[in-house]
């Protein structure tokens, strides 16, 4: 989880209850885009947890908290629904499992062509293997991501001495888009208002950020262009920007500019504003 998370989580007074999940302290980074790599300390420590276990979390403080959840009627809170309206063989798909080995306190990203792998501990010694990739790239090895994965001689050498925990899990088709210009009628958070490529690691921090806010807004009656407005402030610097990010790491210009980038804008640019 990106940088900032603890402090977010602080504001809802849950911080202290997120570190006794035991998450895995990230503190290091490492890049690679062909034979270039970047390796850098972070600002701050990031952290590593698995989606269940956060998402079960989050779930069990906010029945306490007294939220209920309706089958039917209008909800007032979207944080679901991505889509894709892009055609069959062109599309992207996401996939991650978790892997048994050595451990460290580094985040590593892979990037080759409009794939990108990357891995990180989580809490409980496990580490998470995910990535995205295109359609067709994955069909060609009949979905099987172990192959896929062996053909990257770099992502091949990093996972030889970890051993898969279990089976691959799937998401998809994605597509990286937002909703900040489009008419909403209900405070939409997440994914659902904007879906953040996940490489810059801001994701789930984007989530809790836009998901406290769209609390807030449904609790105050706040208009929701008003809300809308108030994530296009948190959102759209770190949208843009990874927007960019991800046209370019495809091209012969990735590997010269990672060299060339600080550390410390890569993450600045990539954040939400807090």
């Amino acid at each position: 989880m990106s940088p900032g998370i603890e402090q977010a989580l602080d504001r809802l007074g849950l911080a202290s209850s997120f570190r006794d999940l035991q998450p895995a302290r990230i503190q290091r980074m490492r890049i690679r885009i062909g034979a270039s790599e970047k390796c850098a300390r972070l600002p701050e420590p990031a952290y590593g947890l698995s989606r269940y276990t956060f998402d079960s979390w989050l779930w069990t403080h906010a029945i306490q908290a007294g939220a209920a959840h309706a089958e039917t009627g209008q909800p007032n809170v979207i944080a679901t629904g991505r889509s894709s309206r892009v055609a069959r063989g062109g599309r992207l798909f996401g996939f991650k499992a978790h892997f048994r080995g050595p451990t460290d306190d580094v985040v590593e990203l892979y990037f080759r062509g409009r794939t990108y792998v990357g891995v990180n501990c989580v809490e409980g010694g496990w580490t998470n293997v995910c990535g995205i990739a295109p359609e067709d790239d994955l069909r060609s090895c009949h979905f099987d991501v172990d192959s896929f994965l062996h053909r990257h001689r770099a992502v091949r050498a990093r996972l030889a001495p970890l051993r898969r925990d279990w089976d691959w899990i799937f998401t998809g088709p994605l597509e990286f888009r937002n909703r900040l210009r489009t008419p909403l009628d209900a405070y939409a958070a997440g994914d659902a208002v904007s879906f953040v490529d996940p490489f810059t690691g801001s994701g789930l921090l984007c989530a809790v950020m836009t998901g406290s806010l769209a609390g807030r807004s449904a609790a105050r009656g706040t208009p929701i262009p008003e809300y809308v407005s108030q994530c296009v402030a948190l959102l759209r610097r770190p949208f843009q920007i990874s927007s960019v990010l991800r046209s370019i790491c495809s091209t012969p210009l990735a590997g010269p500019l990672l060299r060339l980038a600080p550390a410390k804008l890569i993450f600045k640019w990539t954040r939400p504003y807090t």
